[in-house]
């Protein structure tokens, strides 16, 4: 799962057509509910491949080339509103410093080290309580109290999330005979929330400005980790699965589908954009059986179940007074 995404300034004029309309490109651009799709599908393989990678690539490189190549990619295009927001992005720098550890550093690094002792399966439903975990931080944060369907709500799926974890197996919380993988997993999507809930605070700079930051100063934060698992030994494998992995974490993982979620949000907006997160479990476990062999038990199932059913509660809006 990348950045979230950074709202388009309220003076931007409403998104339309384009000329010869009946294009495939066009068609696809013009399509909210697909790009969408297509995000969150790439965000699942994202999960996938970390896991599929595993013990060949390593995931402190995996992260660090994925932003550091992506940076690059977008700089060009950014360059411009870099130069013109760079005031506000220096008196903000330390917010944006938080957020690029988070958002960029922390959550993909932890997620892809975590992945070396998880299952995909485990990581993608794990991965599904981001937005309950943002609401935990909004209140921390801002004090946005929680209705009682809310609460409600975040217990059920935290009962999901000790299901994935503990197995079904109640004995395995009991006794903290917990999959390590797991725990860093939930750690990521941890710093993820803190992420998108310090978004309401995010500094009134370009979003290409904001997005050129975010990947420039999170794959900086990385370099002393990536020096440190080179001295331990691991190298990347100049070979095809090393090429193919690291082309489509860059390409279609952070470049494709970030742009894909922002063209998405233009057009329906956030709040209607932002169930499409809940795509990515339900493409990561498909993918994970598909491609990897994973068998899905009973407890995966349970505590999806119990993670959407905790969502679909915490959507439940105040009733008019």
């Amino acid at each position: 799962m990348p950045p979230a995404a950074a709202k388009p300034p309220a003076s931007n004029p409403p998104a339309h057509s384009a000329p010869g309309g009946r294009s495939p490109l066009n068609f696809l651009a013009n399509n909210a509910y697909l790009l969408l799709a297509l995000a969150t599908l790439f965000w699942g393989g994202n999960m996938v491949l970390g896991r599929y990678v595993a013990g060949h690539v390593p995931p402190v490189a995996l992260a660090q080339v994925r932003w550091t190549a992506a940076f690059l990619i977008v700089l060009p295009f950014c360059w411009r509103h870099l130069v013109r927001d760079i005031g506000e992005i220096r008196r903000h720098i330390g917010l944006i410093s938080v957020m690029s550890g988070a958002g960029i550093a922390a959550y993909n690094t932890l997620s892809y080290v975590g992945l070396q002792y998880a299952t995909a399966i485990s990581g993608v439903l794990v991965v599904s309580t981001a937005p309950l975990l943002i609401g935990f931080w909004s209140f921390v944060l801002y004090r946005d109290r929680m209705t009682p369907a809310q609460i409600g709500g975040v217990t059920l799926s935290l009962v999901g999330v000790a299901f994935i974890i503990g197995r079904g197996d109640p004995a395995v919380l009991a006794h903290l005979r917990l999959n390590p993988g797991d725990v860093l997993i939930v750690v990521a999507v941890f710093a993820y929330a803190l992420y998108s809930a310090l978004l309401k605070q995010r500094p009134q700079i370009h979003p290409m400005s904001f997005i050129a930051v975010t990947m420039g100063l999170g794959q900086a934060m990385l370099w002393p980790f990536f020096a440190w698992e080179l001295a331990s030994g691991l190298h990347l494998h100049a070979d095809a699965l090393t090429f193919a992995s690291l082309a489509y974490v860059v390409l279609f993982a952070s470049i494709a589908a970030y742009f894909a979620f922002n063209r998405g949000v233009e057009l329906i907006g956030p709040n209607r954009a932002g169930p499409f997160f809940h795509l990515i479990p339900v493409f990561g476990s498909a993918l994970a059986v598909l491609f990897l062999g994973e068998r899905p038990a009973w407890y995966h199932g349970v505590g999806y179940v119990l993670i959407l059913c905790g969502i679909a509660i915490t959507q439940r809006r105040r009733p008019a007074a």
